[in-house]
């Protein structure tokens, strides 16, 4: 986070319009700060008035952002998540991803799903809508075992 030399304002690099690159930066930047799984970190990216649709949940502000994500982490345990860019166009970025857990019983699931996002001008993230489904694995099925190694671009699997 900084500040532009005009404008007092906190940023969050980058930020809109975005391109091709920047879009990039901004969901491997995503990426990295869930899988830190520090619900104080990743609310921190959002405007202090932020709403959100999360599967069933529908959620408003920083506050809000926090708890859910310190209740979802609680229960999602050993998450490892992958983002990949879909489309971007001005302030907005549509992302697919998978994300693998395992529950306090053992069972390992994958959760695959789409998110829109909306970013106000200094690059916090004001809006963000996410549809989620989650399948049962086996152990012996994971793909994700910690953060993305650098340079690894892989394309996420449908299956």
């Amino acid at each position: 986070m900084s500040t532009d030399a005009n404008d007092s304002a906190p940023r969050r690099h980058p930020v809109p319009p975005f391109t091709a690159e920047t879009a990039r930066i901004k969901v491997q930047a995503a990426e990295d700060a869930w899988n830190t799984r520090d619900p104080q970190r990743v609310a921190a990216a959002y405007t202090p008035d932020s709403i959100w649709r999360n599967r069933s949940t529908f959620l408003t502000g920083r506050d809000e952002i926090e708890a859910f994500l310190t209740e979802k982490w609680e229960r999602e345990l050993d998450y490892v998540l992958r983002k990949q860019l879909w489309a971007f166009h001005q302030n907005r970025i549509a992302v697919r991803f998978q994300y693998e857990w395992h529950d306090a019983g053992g069972q390992w699931w994958r959760s695959y799903g789409n998110e829109q996002w909306e970013f106000d001008e200094h690059g916090f993230m004001s809006r963000r809508e996410a549809s989620i489904n989650d399948v049962a694995i086996t152990p012996d099925q994971r793909r994700f075992h910690g953060p993305r190694p650098t340079g690894d671009d892989t394309d996420l699997p449908l299956r």
